[in-house]
């Protein structure tokens, strides 16, 4: 049977569209291979938001030239914002790539992947490939007995708002809202297949206007939240700007809503703020955190931080330090700035190396105070959190998600079966220690519903627990 390995950089939005191409190829007839050495169609899902990313997908293609040279009836396609930006020149850089699809071509490369299938009916692999040596790789797409619960939908491509270092509007366009129908459809059909919650996806999310009628972010979050089964709602990514009070009022009616906001900050400073031109003021950002207390209380606030943009100054990096340290993010995600192609940012003068690298190491360590800090006053409590699966770094422990996006660790319980646990997937975990990464604790009890009694599970007869 004809396979596809499918391999992702970048964010939630690269996400959502490898599972769109995970499932045209399923439609098409195609498995989801572990290993690109066992695939007839290898994608590669590129990012191009850091340099880093950017770096490792080019490395990530060549790395791949030996599975093409072994195999010339492989099918090597390149797609994502990596492809969209270098398409006039990525296959003269690897002339071994097959196909180079843009990030408003998905829909020609489902109908590319169904076109080969023919291809791939009565062939087998090459023999040539034994002779390669693990290619490694993370894959994605792969399906699992818990891959089902959380279903990514995107509501929106592209974004109109030109930070000066941002790639995105010129890989993916300006706005383009999807039709809340559609939305619906689709968040719908995620939900008929067992998710349990919906992560709504748009690189400015809240900004979300339905082309049709013009109804607002709040109201598709709303529509959403009243499908039948669905037990959970969740969006990445908004932006400050598109946050007001009405907007914010109405989402914390919504019960199915998760208790956590993610409001990137990228900087403290007002006058970075201005040459990254995010559009709100230190101050106005302030606005929207009190009205998330407000009408969200208990809601996790995380964030992102750039540190090093060209032109911050020391002043201007202490007022990103100091509001960090005060406490108001449970979690950042936080970057050393990297110049990207295509950007005003990357013509201006640069914080010099050492400088940013110095600045990042004291951001980290004052976040990594409150996020450890956050997840300590989990200690002693028993959380409810989605189970993910057994978890990547100790195969005798399972990884779970709480509802503020915390990952929790415990050992597998007694009783742990795999088709069990996928049909009640709600954890109750008692919490005895906490880390910057997350928490640890025992899982007690096991929910088919969120909103269920969950049924006590036994203990196990030694803790697996590490320090």
């Amino acid at each position: 049977m004809a396979s596809i390995y499918i391999e992702t950089f970048g964010c939630q939005m690269n996400e959502a569209d490898s599972q769109y191409i995970a499932d045209r190829a399923a439609s098409a007839g195609y498995t989801v291979a572990e290993q690109a050495e066992d695939a007839n169609v290898v994608i590669i899902n590129t990012c191009t938001v850091r340099d880093n990313a950017e770096r490792r997908a080019y490395g990530r293609i060549g790395h791949l030239k030996m599975l093409k040279d072994a195999d010339p009836a492989l099918k090597l396609v390149v797609t994502g914002c990596l492809a969209e930006q270098d398409r006039d020149s990525m296959q003269r850089r690897a002339p071994h790539i097959d196909a180079v699809f843009g990030t408003k071509e998905l829909r020609q490369l489902g109908d590319t992947i169904a076109r080969w299938r023919e291809e791939f009916a009565d062939s087998a692999l090459s023999e040539e490939r034994a002779l390669i040596m693990p290619m490694g790789g993370a894959a994605d797409c792969i399906t699992d007995a818990f891959s089902h619960l959380r279903g990514f939908v995107t509501v929106q491509r592209g974004c109109s708002y030109y930070c000066t270092f941002c790639i995105v509007p010129h890989v993916r366009g300006r706005f383009d809202h999807r039709p809340m129908a559609e939305v619906l459809s689709e968040a719908r059909q995620r939900v008929d297949e067992g998710a349990r919650e919906i992560m709504l996806v748009g690189q400015t999310v809240n900004a979300y206007r339905d082309p049709v009628n013009n109804d607002d972010f709040a109201e598709l979050c709303r529509r959403v939240a009243q499908i039948s089964g669905l037990e959970r709602l969740a969006f990445i990514s908004p932006h400050p700007k598109d946050f007001n009070e009405k907007t914010l009022a109405d989402l914390a009616q919504i019960p199915q809503l998760n208790p956590r906001v993610h409001l990137p900050l990228q900087s403290a400073g007002d006058s970075t703020l201005r040459r990254m031109n995010r559009k709100y003021t230190l101050a106005q950002f302030k606005e929207k955190v009190a009205w998330i207390h407000e009408y969200m209380p208990g809601a996790a606030i995380t964030t992102d931080v750039i540190v090093g943009f060209p032109g911050e100054t020391e002043e201007d990096f202490q007022a990103t330090l100091d509001y960090v340290a005060s406490g108001a993010f449970a979690n950042a995600y936080m970057f050393i700035y990297s110049k990207r192609r295509g950007t005003p940012a990357a013509h201006w003068e640069q914080v010099p190396g050492p400088v940013a690298s110095e600045r990042f190491g004291r951001l980290a360590e004052a976040q990594n105070t409150v996020t450890r800090a956050y997840h300590d006053r989990k200690i002693g409590t028993t959380v409810r959190a989605l189970i993910q699966g057994i978890s990547r770094k100790d195969r005798s422990k399972l990884a779970a998600r709480t509802l503020d996006n915390v990952t929790v660790i415990a050992p597998l319980p007694p009783d742990y079966d795999e088709q069990r646990y996928a049909r009640e997937p709600w954890l109750d975990v008692s919490i005895d220690a906490a880390y910057v990464w997350g928490c640890a604790g025992t899982a007690v009890r096991r929910a088919e519903r969120f909103a269920g009694v969950g049924v006590s599970l036994e203990s196990p007869l030694v803790s697996l627990l590490t320090a």
